[in-house]
């Protein structure tokens, strides 16, 4: 594994070094090249800590990764240059759900001057590290806010366009017997909307393209386009939006198809109200 392939595959050529500067590009970078997705999950391929896996599916071939893959390839990015950085133990929609969500994702969180929190496991977040102090935060037009809870736990409250709306975490290092009963849970349960549901999504300064099955969506500050998808233009949408290209592509239509006839019928991109990722 080399640092240089991982820093050629999100297009950063700025220092590097230990600082926020550097910090921040290679964030900002990492966001707008390697997708959020779910591909290896819809297809049955077990989806693993190992880091090896992780770099070769998501700097050499190239695709994206969930959560659990996108925060051990930026740590480990971030190790090799210098940074002290962990990974903590998060839980998405713990406000509603409880402690039983704890592990459901992870952030990183950046020794510099102060901590910073890191995160680019939501597939539409923070585009930039930002302290790990209460307050709002704005990049661009979109507003995102910390919150210090009673209890020892950071909530994060995303901006208000994107899904997850938030997660809570501590400063705590990881528990990853517990990440891993969630990555396991995730990827096998029916239950679990990532099982059921392919899911594919990247960043822009200030929106983000999302698939969903067959419903193409950009979302921003100014609206929501949607359209569907033909068997014809998924494999071509899914190299030249999200720059994921896998031979196992084909296969997945049948259940997207499927799945989509399931949640919408006959209803066209206009009538379709998605709420999920």
């Amino acid at each position: 594994m080399e640092l240089s392939d991982y820093l050629a595959r999100i297009g950063y050529v700025g220092p590097v070094t230990p600082t926020y500067s550097c910090l921040a590009a290679i964030h900002r970078a990492h966001a707008f090249a390697i997708p959020y997705e779910n591909l290896d999950v819809i297809l049955g391929r077990t989806v693993d800590f190992d880091l090896e896996r992780i770099h070769a599916k998501l700097v050499k071939s190239p695709r994206g990764g969930w959560c659990y893959e996108t925060h051990i390839l930026l740590e480990w990015a971030l190790r090799e240059i210098g940074f002290d950085v962990v990974t903590v133990t998060a839980g998405i929609y713990r406000d509603r759900r409880g402690d039983a969500e704890l592990g459901n994702h992870t952030a990183l969180l950046v020794r510099l001057d102060q901590l910073y929190l890191a995160d680019l496991g939501l597939g539409d977040g923070i585009r930039d590290p930002i302290p790990l102090v209460e307050g709002t935060y704005d990049q661009g037009s979109l507003r995102f806010r910390l919150e210090r809870l009673s209890d020892g736990h950071w909530r994060f409250h995303n901006h208000p366009l994107a899904l997850p709306t938030n997660f809570d975490f501590r400063e705590d290092p990881a528990d990853w017997t517990l990440i891993g009963r969630h990555n396991h849970i995730q990827q096998t349960d029916n239950s679990s909307a990532l099982c059921a549901n392919f899911v594919c999504q990247i960043m822009k300064p200030e929106s983000v393209t999302c698939l969903t099955g067959r419903v193409l969506r950009e979302k921003t500050a100014s609206g929501t386009t949607k359209s569907l998808l033909s068997e014809k233009d998924f494999e071509d949408v899914l190299f030249r939006i999200f720059g994921i290209r896998d031979v196992a592509l084909r296969s997945i239509w049948p259940k997207v198809f499927e799945r989509h006839e399931q949640l919408f019928g006959q209803q066209t991109a206009d009538q379709i109200e998605y709420t999920g990722f």
